[in-house]
């Protein structure tokens, strides 16, 4: 069976999710924080589009996770790196996705050994609901409820537009 996609307008939904995070950093000296793959990304092309002068810092949580002894180590694992002084700090975690909230919560966990930030808000492009853990956005591009059994995937053209698809998980 193929996977089934429905493409969403990315481009119109990072329009909206930018302005709101400009809305939410206004007047604040503040870090940008992206969790890898997508909120990378969406991290790097809001500190160009926002004119943010910091570096932006990039987290791979795959230690942190909760669910790391059932999954095991990903191959794809890269190193963190927080370029500027998180203790004190405002820090926008950017994320592209939000599902159960046990990704953000690994990417706080690995934040604070960095140090104790002032403030922590969490910026997603899209939340899609199925929330497991306590865990709620300051500022969301857009809203969609969709069934555990469809993925929301971000990907990125060499030209940095991004595309956003719903697609049928395929069945083991």
């Amino acid at each position: 069976m193929t996977a089934q996609f429905i493409e969403l307008d990315a481009e119109s939904i990072y329009a909206l999710f930018a302005q709101r995070v400009r809305e939410l950093v206004a007047g604040r000296t503040m870090g940008l924080v992206g969790v890898h793959t997508g909120g990378v990304w969406l991290a790097e092309r809001l500190r160009k589009d926002l004119n943010i002068a910091a570096e932006v810092g990039v987290l791979d949580v795959s230690f942190y996770r909760d669910d790391f002894a059932q999954g095991g180590l990903n191959p794809g694992v890269r190193p963190s790196r927080i370029p500027f002084e998180m203790a004190g700090c405002h820090v926008v975690l950017v994320d592209d996705v939000l599902y159960t909230g046990r990704t953000v919560r690994a990417a706080m966990n690995e934040l604070f050994d960095y140090g104790r930030p002032a403030r922590i808000d969490l910026a997603v492009l899209i939340d899609r609901g199925g929330r497991e853990l306590p865990i709620a956005p300051s500022v969301v591009g857009r809203t969609i409820e969709v069934p555990d059994e469809v993925s929301v995937v971000l990907q990125r053209e060499a030209s940095g537009r991004l595309h956003l698809t719903l697609e049928q998980k395929a069945r083991a």
